[in-house]
C-alpha cells in the first residue's frame, strides 16, 4: 500500500525522524491558513502516488500565505502528469504546506528488501534530489549499502560508517546518525516494503531534515497496522485494482490487450512470458488463488473485460484446490451474464479437467480450447490481432 508523503512524513516523526513543518490542505482557504500558521516562504506540494512532481509542475515556492493560496488555487484540482504517472496523469486532490528551509546538501536515504541476499538493505548516497534509478545506473559506486539484521534496526556502527561515507560534516554526525537509524525502526515497525528519503537534506546551521519521504507497507501485514490502513487513498489507485481487492483477487493493470486469468503467481508471471515471447502484450496481471470459488471467478471475469484496452482474454488454470470443473462453471455463468464479445482461450490442466472441458465445449459458446500453455498464447495472440 502507498501513502502520500504527508503520511509518511507523520509516521516518521513518530519515530524522531526529523522533517519540516507542514499541513495538509484540500482546500485554497486550508492552503493559505497552513501557509500563515508557518510564517514567511513556503512550498506547495501536490500530495499524489507519484515521484517527478516538481518536474511537472506540482511543486511550488511561495514567498507568502497569499501567494501560496494562488498556487493552491491553480494547483488543487489539476491533472499532474509526471514520468510515473504515466500521460493520463493524476488529479490532484491535497496539498502539502511547508516551511522552506536554507540547503546545504542534498542526500538519499533507503531501504528495500535485497532479494539476493534475502535482507533488508540501507542505502545512502551523496546524489540526493535524483532518482536511485538514474544514480544506480549512471555511477553504482556512488551508492553506499548496509545490510540489516533481521529483527534489529541499522545498528549505531553502521550509521557512522554511512555518515562518514557520505562526508557529513562534524556538527552533523550525531544528528544524521540518529536520523538513520530512526529510519530503520520506522521501516521494520510498519513492515514498510520501501522506505525513502530523497533528499535528506543539511542545513546550512548543520541540521539534517526527510525534506521528502515515500513509504510502501506490505500489504499481507495489514492485518497488524489497522491505524495504518486509515491512510489509504482509494482515489489514487487503479478503480480496477480497487475493485478486485473487494473480491479477494491480486489484480495489476498493465498496458497491453490480452487480459490474463491464472491460479497462482508463478504462473501468472509464466503465462506473462510467454505472451510477450509469442508476440503479444499482457493487460494485467490477475492472480485468483489456489481456492478460488464460482463467484470469485465470475467477478474475475467482469473486472478483466472492464479494461477497455482487451481484445482478448487467456484463462490459463492449473486445477488443484481451484478444481478444472469449478473454474469452468464461473467461466461459462460469467460469459452468459456479461454477454461476453472478445475471444476466449482457455488452457487448463489438473483436477477434473476432462469435466472442465466438457463443459466449455458443451457451454455453446465461443470459448477456443488449446493444448498447452504455448498452444494458448499463440491463439490469444493470433485472435487479439
Amino acid at each position: 500500500m502507498k501513502i502520500h508523503e504527508y503520511q509518511a512524513k507523520g509516521i516518521l516523526a513518530k519515530y524522531n525522524v526529523p522533517v519540516p513543518r507542514g499541513e495538509v490542505a484540500y482546500t485554497v482557504e486550508e492552503a493559505e491558513a497552513a501557509a500563515k500558521k508557518i510564517g514567511g516562504s513556503v512550498v506547495v506540494k501536490a500530495q499524489i502516488h507519484a515521484g517527478g512532481r516538481g518536474k511537472g509542475g506540482g511543486v511550488k515556492i511561495a514567498k507568502n500565505a497569499e501567494e501560496a493560496a494562488e498556487i493552491a488555487k491553480k494547483m488543487l484540482g489539476m491533472t499532474l502528469v509526471t514520468n510515473q504517472t504515466g500521460p493520463e496523469g493524476r488529479v490532484v486532490q491535497r496539498l502539502l504546506i511547508e516551511e522552506t528551509l536554507p540547503i546545504e546538501r542534498e542526500f538519499y536515504l533507503g531501504i528495500v528488501l535485497d532479494r539476493a541476499i534475502g535482507q533488508n538493505v540501507f542505502m545512502a548516497s551523496r546524489e540526493g534530489g535524483v532518482e536511485i534509478e538514474e544514480v544506480a545506473a549512471r555511477n553504482p559506486q556512488a551508492i553506499l549499502r548496509e545490510p540489516l539484521v533481521a529483527g534489529f534496526p541499522l545498528l549505531p556502527f553502521q550509521a557512522n560508517k554511512l555518515v562518514f561515507g557520505l562526508g557529513f560534516p562534524a556538527n552533523a554526525v550525531r544528528a544524521a546518525s540518529a536520523a538513520m537509524i530512526a529510519l530503520s525502526k520506522a521501516y521494520d515497525a510498519i513492515d514498510a516494503s520501501l522506505a525513502e528519503i530523497n533528499p535528506f537534506i543539511l542545513t546550512s546551521d548543520g541540521a539534517v531534515f526527510a525534506l521528502d519521504a515515500k513509504i510502501n507497507i506490505d500489504d499481507n501485514a495489514m492485518y497488524r497496522h489497522k491505524d495504518v490502513l486509515e491512510l489509504r487513498d482509494r482515489n489514487e489507485e487503479d478503480p480496477l485494482e480497487v475493485e478486485a481487492s473487494r473480491f479477494g483477487l491480486n489484480y495489476i493493470k498493465l498496458d497491453g490487450n490480452i487480459a490474463c486469468m491464472v491460479n497462482g503467481a508463478g504462473l501468472a508471471m509464466s503465462t506473462m512470458d510467454i505472451i510477450k515471447y509469442a508476440g503479444g502484450q499482457p493487460a494485467n496481471f490477475l492472480d485468483v488463488g489456489g481456492g478460488a470459488n464460482a463467484e470469485q471467478i465470475k467477478n474475475a471475469f467482469r473486472i478483466l473485460l472492464s479494461d477497455p484496452s482487451v481484445r482478448a482474454v487467456l484463462i490459463n488454470i492449473f486445477g488443484g484446490i481451484l478444481r478444472c470443473d469449478t473454474l469452468a462453471t464461473g467461466v461459462v455463468a460469467a460469459a452468459r451474464e456479461l454477454a461476453i464479445k472478445i475471444p476466449v482461450v482457455v488452457r487448463m490442466e489438473g483436477t477434473n479437467v476432462e469435466l472442465g472441458q466438457k463443459i466449455l465445449t458443451e457451454s455453446g459458446l465461443n470459448f477456443t480450447v488449446a493444448d498447452g500453455m504455448k498452444d494458448a498464447a499463440e491463439k490469444v495472440v493470433g485472435l487479439a490481432q
